[in-house]
Protein backbone atom coordinates (compact mmCIF):
# COMPACT_ATOMS: atom_id res chain seq x y z
CA UNK A 1 0.00 0.00 0.00
CA UNK A 2 1.47 3.36 -1.20
CA UNK A 3 0.82 6.74 1.04
CA UNK A 4 1.99 10.19 -0.21
CA UNK A 5 3.34 12.41 2.23
CA UNK A 6 4.47 16.42 1.57
CA UNK A 7 4.66 17.44 5.41
CA UNK A 8 8.46 18.56 4.45
CA UNK A 9 6.64 21.87 3.47
CA UNK A 10 6.22 23.51 6.66
CA UNK A 11 3.92 26.80 6.74
CA UNK A 12 5.80 29.71 8.39
CA UNK A 13 2.45 30.73 10.41
CA UNK A 14 2.11 33.43 13.05
CA UNK A 15 2.93 32.35 16.43
CA UNK A 16 -0.53 31.12 17.85
CA UNK A 17 -1.75 30.24 14.56
CA UNK A 18 -4.63 27.45 15.34
CA UNK A 19 -4.27 25.23 12.16
CA UNK A 20 -2.05 22.20 13.44
CA UNK A 21 0.73 21.88 10.96
CA UNK A 22 2.81 19.65 12.90
CA UNK A 23 -0.03 16.88 12.67
CA UNK A 24 1.17 15.75 9.47
CA UNK A 25 4.78 14.84 10.07
CA UNK A 26 3.77 13.05 13.36
CA UNK A 27 1.53 11.21 11.45
CA UNK A 28 4.34 9.76 9.19
CA UNK A 29 6.56 9.14 12.08
CA UNK A 30 3.43 7.33 13.60
CA UNK A 31 3.08 4.99 10.47
CA UNK A 32 6.82 4.40 10.11
CA UNK A 33 6.57 3.21 13.92
CA UNK A 34 3.44 1.37 13.71
CA UNK A 35 2.51 0.33 10.33
CA UNK A 36 6.25 0.08 8.56
CA UNK A 37 5.04 -2.20 5.29
CA UNK A 38 2.91 1.01 4.44
CA UNK A 39 5.22 2.46 1.24
CA UNK A 40 5.63 6.34 2.32
CA UNK A 41 6.52 8.27 -1.28
CA UNK A 42 7.61 11.76 -1.30
CA UNK A 43 4.30 13.81 -3.52
CA UNK A 44 4.90 15.12 -6.49
CA UNK A 45 4.12 18.49 -7.89
CA UNK A 46 0.91 18.97 -9.57
CA UNK A 47 1.49 21.02 -12.69
CA UNK A 48 -0.02 24.17 -14.45
CA UNK A 49 -2.04 21.96 -16.73
CA UNK A 50 -3.37 19.53 -14.15
CA UNK A 51 -4.84 22.32 -11.98
CA UNK A 52 -5.93 24.15 -14.44
CA UNK A 53 -8.68 21.49 -14.74
CA UNK A 54 -10.78 22.87 -12.03
CA UNK A 55 -9.40 25.88 -11.24
CA UNK A 56 -9.42 29.56 -12.83
CA UNK A 57 -5.78 30.56 -14.82
CA UNK A 58 -5.95 34.03 -12.66
CA UNK A 59 -6.02 31.88 -9.47
CA UNK A 60 -3.21 29.49 -10.27
CA UNK A 61 -1.03 32.47 -10.86
CA UNK A 62 -2.04 34.30 -7.66
CA UNK A 63 -1.27 31.60 -5.46
CA UNK A 64 1.93 30.95 -7.67
CA UNK A 65 3.43 34.14 -7.82
CA UNK A 66 2.16 35.23 -4.54
CA UNK A 67 -0.15 38.20 -6.63
CA UNK A 68 -3.47 36.55 -5.00
CA UNK A 69 -5.01 39.20 -3.22
CA UNK A 70 -4.99 39.61 0.27
CA UNK A 71 -8.49 38.98 1.03
CA UNK A 72 -8.21 35.67 -1.08
CA UNK A 73 -5.61 34.50 1.69
CA UNK A 74 -7.62 35.59 4.28
CA UNK A 75 -10.28 33.50 3.56
CA UNK A 76 -7.90 30.46 3.07
CA UNK A 77 -6.60 31.20 6.57
CA UNK A 78 -2.96 30.91 5.64
CA UNK A 79 -0.76 33.64 4.55
CA UNK A 80 1.20 33.40 1.31
CA UNK A 81 4.63 32.45 1.05
CA UNK A 82 6.99 30.11 -1.51
CA UNK A 83 6.15 27.34 0.86
CA UNK A 84 2.61 27.67 1.25
CA UNK A 85 2.19 27.29 -2.64
CA UNK A 86 4.25 24.51 -2.93
CA UNK A 87 2.55 22.41 -0.84
CA UNK A 88 -0.82 23.22 -1.95
CA UNK A 89 0.72 21.59 -5.28
CA UNK A 90 2.00 18.82 -3.81
CA UNK A 91 -0.73 18.04 -1.74
CA UNK A 92 -2.48 17.65 -4.82
CA UNK A 93 -0.03 15.67 -6.23
CA UNK A 94 -0.10 13.40 -3.88
CA UNK A 95 -3.91 12.72 -4.27
CA UNK A 96 -3.02 12.10 -8.11
CA UNK A 97 -0.27 9.48 -7.17
CA UNK A 98 -2.44 8.02 -4.78
CA UNK A 99 -5.58 7.69 -7.28
CA UNK A 100 -3.16 6.26 -9.64
CA UNK A 101 -1.89 3.54 -6.84
CA UNK A 102 -5.52 2.94 -6.01
CA UNK A 103 -6.44 2.20 -9.69
CA UNK A 104 -3.37 -0.37 -9.54
CA UNK A 105 -3.32 -1.56 -5.78
CA UNK A 106 -7.23 -1.39 -4.72
CA UNK A 107 -5.92 1.66 -2.00
CA UNK A 108 -3.67 4.45 -2.38
CA UNK A 109 -3.44 7.51 0.46
CA UNK A 110 -2.18 10.99 0.68
CA UNK A 111 -1.28 11.90 4.45
CA UNK A 112 -2.62 14.95 3.75
CA UNK A 113 -5.27 16.07 1.50
CA UNK A 114 -9.35 16.24 1.49
CA UNK A 115 -8.95 20.15 0.84
CA UNK A 116 -12.77 20.26 0.06
CA UNK A 117 -13.60 23.79 0.94
CA UNK A 118 -11.80 25.26 -2.23
CA UNK A 119 -13.77 26.44 -5.14
CA UNK A 120 -12.47 26.46 -8.37
CA UNK A 121 -11.42 30.54 -8.12
CA UNK A 122 -10.68 30.66 -4.58
CA UNK A 123 -9.66 28.98 -1.74
CA UNK A 124 -10.55 28.95 2.18
CA UNK A 125 -11.00 27.08 5.17
CA UNK A 126 -7.33 25.97 4.97
CA UNK A 127 -7.73 24.48 1.76
CA UNK A 128 -5.58 26.37 -1.16
CA UNK A 129 -6.45 23.82 -4.26
CA UNK A 130 -8.99 21.42 -4.62
CA UNK A 131 -7.26 18.19 -4.27
CA UNK A 132 -9.98 15.70 -4.98
CA UNK A 133 -11.74 17.72 -7.58
CA UNK A 134 -8.30 17.83 -9.19
CA UNK A 135 -7.50 14.44 -9.13
CA UNK A 136 -10.78 12.83 -9.99
CA UNK A 137 -10.36 15.98 -13.94
CA UNK A 138 -7.11 14.42 -14.07
CA UNK A 139 -7.88 10.80 -13.95
CA UNK A 140 -11.14 11.04 -15.97
CA UNK A 141 -9.23 12.33 -19.03
CA UNK A 142 -6.73 9.48 -18.74
CA UNK A 143 -9.75 6.71 -19.07
CA UNK A 144 -11.10 9.14 -21.98
CA UNK A 145 -7.98 9.05 -24.02
CA UNK A 146 -7.92 5.29 -23.62
CA UNK A 147 -11.89 5.44 -24.56
CA UNK A 148 -13.29 4.64 -21.26
CA UNK A 149 -15.34 7.02 -18.98
CA UNK A 150 -14.57 7.08 -15.31
CA UNK A 151 -17.73 7.15 -12.55
CA UNK A 152 -15.83 8.84 -9.52
CA UNK A 153 -17.92 9.16 -6.02
CA UNK A 154 -16.57 11.02 -3.07
CA UNK A 155 -17.30 9.99 0.13
CA UNK A 156 -16.77 13.06 2.37
CA UNK A 157 -17.04 12.58 6.30
CA UNK A 158 -14.65 14.95 7.21
CA UNK A 159 -17.64 17.49 9.78
CA UNK A 160 -17.41 20.26 7.66
CA UNK A 161 -19.28 19.93 4.46
CA UNK A 162 -17.50 20.27 1.17
CA UNK A 163 -19.08 23.07 -0.11
CA UNK A 164 -16.15 23.75 -2.74
CA UNK A 165 -16.19 20.26 -4.11
CA UNK A 166 -19.92 20.46 -4.17
CA UNK A 167 -20.15 23.08 -6.03
CA UNK A 168 -17.21 22.37 -8.74
CA UNK A 169 -19.40 19.00 -9.51
CA UNK A 170 -22.77 20.24 -9.53
CA UNK A 171 -24.56 19.55 -12.37
CA UNK A 172 -22.14 16.87 -13.20
CA UNK A 173 -23.54 13.18 -13.10
CA UNK A 174 -20.14 11.80 -13.80
CA UNK A 175 -19.19 12.68 -9.41
CA UNK A 176 -21.19 12.22 -7.15
CA UNK A 177 -20.92 14.18 -3.66
CA UNK A 178 -21.71 12.24 -0.16
CA UNK A 179 -21.05 14.64 2.83
CA UNK A 180 -21.88 13.65 6.32
CA UNK A 181 -20.82 16.56 8.21
CA UNK A 182 -22.20 18.98 11.18
CA UNK A 183 -25.41 20.58 9.97
CA UNK A 184 -24.67 23.98 12.27
CA UNK A 185 -20.77 23.94 11.57
CA UNK A 186 -18.46 25.79 9.34
CA UNK A 187 -18.89 26.50 6.60
CA UNK A 188 -22.08 28.36 7.14
CA UNK A 189 -23.05 28.72 4.00
CA UNK A 190 -23.41 25.08 2.21
CA UNK A 191 -23.50 24.36 -1.36
CA UNK A 192 -25.72 21.41 -2.61
CA UNK A 193 -24.11 18.76 -3.49
CA UNK A 194 -25.92 14.99 -4.63
CA UNK A 195 -26.25 13.62 -1.22
CA UNK A 196 -26.10 16.10 2.22
CA UNK A 197 -26.38 14.35 5.47
CA UNK A 198 -26.32 17.28 7.84
CA UNK A 199 -26.25 15.95 11.56
CA UNK A 200 -27.21 17.73 15.37
CA UNK A 201 -23.99 18.86 17.89
CA UNK A 202 -23.45 16.30 19.77
CA UNK A 203 -24.51 13.43 17.83
CA UNK A 204 -22.70 10.21 18.78
CA UNK A 205 -21.47 7.17 17.65
CA UNK A 206 -24.93 5.25 17.38
CA UNK A 207 -26.75 7.68 15.39
CA UNK A 208 -23.64 8.43 13.39
CA UNK A 209 -23.10 5.18 12.27
CA UNK A 210 -26.98 4.79 11.24
CA UNK A 211 -26.91 8.14 9.46
CA UNK A 212 -23.73 6.47 7.62
CA UNK A 213 -25.36 3.26 6.55
CA UNK A 214 -28.17 4.61 5.59
CA UNK A 215 -26.24 7.58 3.39
CA UNK A 216 -24.54 4.27 1.86
CA UNK A 217 -27.42 2.62 0.95
CA UNK A 218 -28.73 5.61 -0.85
CA UNK A 219 -24.87 5.65 -2.65
CA UNK A 220 -25.52 2.22 -3.92
CA UNK A 221 -28.77 3.04 -5.04
CA UNK A 222 -27.88 6.31 -7.10
CA UNK A 223 -24.07 5.56 -8.38
CA UNK A 224 -22.06 2.65 -9.18
CA UNK A 225 -18.55 4.20 -8.93
CA UNK A 226 -15.51 2.89 -10.33
CA UNK A 227 -13.60 4.90 -7.92
CA UNK A 228 -13.82 6.32 -3.99
CA UNK A 229 -12.79 9.23 -2.35
CA UNK A 230 -12.60 8.63 0.89
CA UNK A 231 -12.25 11.98 3.07
CA UNK A 232 -11.26 10.15 6.80
CA UNK A 233 -11.98 13.42 8.65
CA UNK A 234 -10.49 12.79 12.08
CA UNK A 235 -12.66 16.23 13.39
CA UNK A 236 -16.09 14.13 14.07
CA UNK A 237 -14.13 13.09 17.01
CA UNK A 238 -15.30 13.74 20.36
CA UNK A 239 -11.55 15.45 21.46
CA UNK A 240 -11.56 18.06 18.27
CA UNK A 241 -12.46 21.27 19.16
CA UNK A 242 -14.00 22.54 16.08
CA UNK A 243 -16.03 19.55 15.67
CA UNK A 244 -18.79 19.69 18.08
CA UNK A 245 -19.73 15.90 17.30
CA UNK A 246 -19.51 13.20 19.45
CA UNK A 247 -17.47 10.05 18.17
CA UNK A 248 -15.45 7.96 20.29
CA UNK A 249 -12.55 6.39 19.11
CA UNK A 250 -14.29 3.16 18.61
CA UNK A 251 -17.33 4.76 16.60
CA UNK A 252 -14.41 6.47 14.37
CA UNK A 253 -12.76 3.02 13.66
CA UNK A 254 -16.43 1.84 12.96
CA UNK A 255 -17.11 4.83 10.61
CA UNK A 256 -13.75 3.40 8.32
CA UNK A 257 -14.74 0.16 8.67
CA UNK A 258 -17.92 0.77 6.56
CA UNK A 259 -16.86 2.72 4.32
CA UNK A 260 -13.68 0.48 3.67
CA UNK A 261 -15.92 -2.43 3.59
CA UNK A 262 -18.83 -1.05 1.36
CA UNK A 263 -15.95 -0.44 -1.11
CA UNK A 264 -14.15 -4.05 -0.86
CA UNK A 265 -17.36 -5.65 -1.48
CA UNK A 266 -18.12 -4.34 -4.52
CA UNK A 267 -14.12 -3.65 -5.52
CA UNK A 268 -13.94 -0.27 -5.76
CA UNK A 269 -10.33 1.70 -5.47
CA UNK A 270 -10.38 3.78 -3.09
CA UNK A 271 -8.28 7.05 -2.37
CA UNK A 272 -8.13 7.59 1.26
CA UNK A 273 -7.23 11.54 2.52
CA UNK A 274 -6.82 12.79 6.02
CA UNK A 275 -8.89 16.25 5.48
CA UNK A 276 -9.21 17.95 9.07
CA UNK A 277 -8.54 17.51 12.53
CA UNK A 278 -7.89 19.75 15.25
CA UNK A 279 -7.72 17.74 18.32
CA UNK A 280 -7.24 19.98 21.54
CA UNK A 281 -4.61 17.21 21.77
CA UNK A 282 -2.70 16.82 18.66
CA UNK A 283 -1.91 13.25 19.83
CA UNK A 284 -5.50 12.72 19.69
CA UNK A 285 -5.67 13.86 16.05
CA UNK A 286 -3.11 11.50 15.28
CA UNK A 287 -4.52 8.14 17.08
CA UNK A 288 -7.52 8.94 15.03
CA UNK A 289 -5.71 8.61 11.97
CA UNK A 290 -3.30 5.91 12.77
CA UNK A 291 -6.21 3.75 13.20
CA UNK A 292 -7.83 4.97 9.76
CA UNK A 293 -4.66 3.63 8.61
CA UNK A 294 -4.67 0.23 10.42
CA UNK A 295 -8.25 -0.32 8.71
CA UNK A 296 -7.07 0.68 5.31
CA UNK A 297 -4.03 -1.64 5.45
CA UNK A 298 -5.93 -4.56 6.57
CA UNK A 299 -8.03 -3.79 3.86
CA UNK A 300 -5.81 -3.63 1.32
CA UNK A 301 -4.31 -6.97 2.60
CA UNK A 302 -7.99 -8.33 1.46
CA UNK A 303 -7.71 -6.62 -1.38
CA UNK A 304 -4.49 -8.17 -2.36
CA UNK A 305 -5.36 -11.79 -1.40
CA UNK A 306 -8.10 -11.66 -3.37
CA UNK A 307 -6.32 -11.10 -6.70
Amino acid sequence: MQAFYSDQFVLPLPQGHRFPMAKYAMLRDALVAHLPDIQLLQAPRASDAELLRVHTPDYVRGIADGSVPAAVTREIGFPWSEAMAERARRSVGATVAAARSALRQGIGANLAGGTHHAYADKGGGFCVFNDVAVASRVLQAQHQREGRALQVAVIDLDVHQGNGTARIFQGDASVFTLSLHGEKNFPFRKEAGDLDVGLPDGTGDADYLAALDAALLELDRRCKPQLVFFLAGADPHEGDRLGRLKLSFAGMQSRDQRVLDWCLARRIPLVLLMAGGYGVEIDATVQVQLNTYRVAYAHWQRWQSAQ
